[in-house]
């Protein structure tokens, strides 16, 4: 374990047990477009719910508050939750970006539709094919 440290500031005293942390040298996001469009510009996650926040007090637009907004943002960089169309409006305005850009299309919820479709018509399809072999058989037996 490290001595401590005491640092003097303009008559202040602080007093640092241990060894003191490295300030991070890079923003980290989740690897995602709207993750790589904010390290990109050198933002924080708290710089971006501030400019969301005044962006849509300019418009007069109602949005979460600043601590739901953080945690929106995180999830909505690691694609946990998909923003709605008012804060994919504001995200492609503050990004200067289409929301195809930004990873905020809404193709993915429309292919995992067509996908659950499919599946259902196939199921039905078997389920089809089931009726009339048993309605066959039914027929042979009587």
């Amino acid at each position: 374990m490290s001595a401590p440290t005491t640092t003097t500031v303009s008559a202040l005293r602080v007093r640092v047990d241990g060894v003191v942390p490295r300030q991070p040298s890079e923003l980290q996001a989740a690897d995602t477009p709207l993750g790589r469009a904010r390290v990109a510009r050198g933002w924080s996650q708290d710089k971006v719910v501030r400019a969301l926040v005044l962006l849509a007090e300019h418009w007069g637009w109602q949005i979460a508050s600043e601590a739901s907004l953080r945690v929106y943002m995180s999830d909505w960089e690691r694609g946990v939750r998909r923003p709605n169309e008012t804060y994919r409006v504001l995200l492609s305005s503050l990004y200067r970006t289409t929301p195809a850009e930004l990873g905020l299309t809404v193709q993915r919820r429309e292919s995992a539709m067509d996908e659950l479709l499919a599946r259902v018509n196939d199921l039905a399809a078997v389920v089809e094919r089931l009726t009339t072999a048993l309605g066959t058989v039914r027929g042979a037996s009587a």
